[in-house]
């Protein structure tokens, strides 16, 4: 899939705080409540988001300073 769409997840999980505290108490059922909303993800990264520890995503201007890119 294309590295946009997995930006838009990753911007997504580090801006919405709803999302972000779904994805850290269920992972898998936010996922696909994404791929059901219409988001195309692969099953590799599909894997690596539902791996990846949910502390990542609970981020501060203070641990990566004051611009996100």
């Amino acid at each position: 899939m294309s590295h946009q769409v997995v930006g838009h997840v990753i911007q997504q999980l580090l801006t919405d705080e709803n999302l972000r505290l779904r994805f850290a108490l269920d992972p898998d059922e936010t996922i696909a409540e994404l791929i059901c909303g219409g988001v195309e993800l692969t099953a590799e990264e599909i894997e690596v988001f539902v791996r990846t520890d949910a502390r990542l995503w609970f981020w501060s201007p203070a641990l990566v300073g004051h611009r996100l890119h």
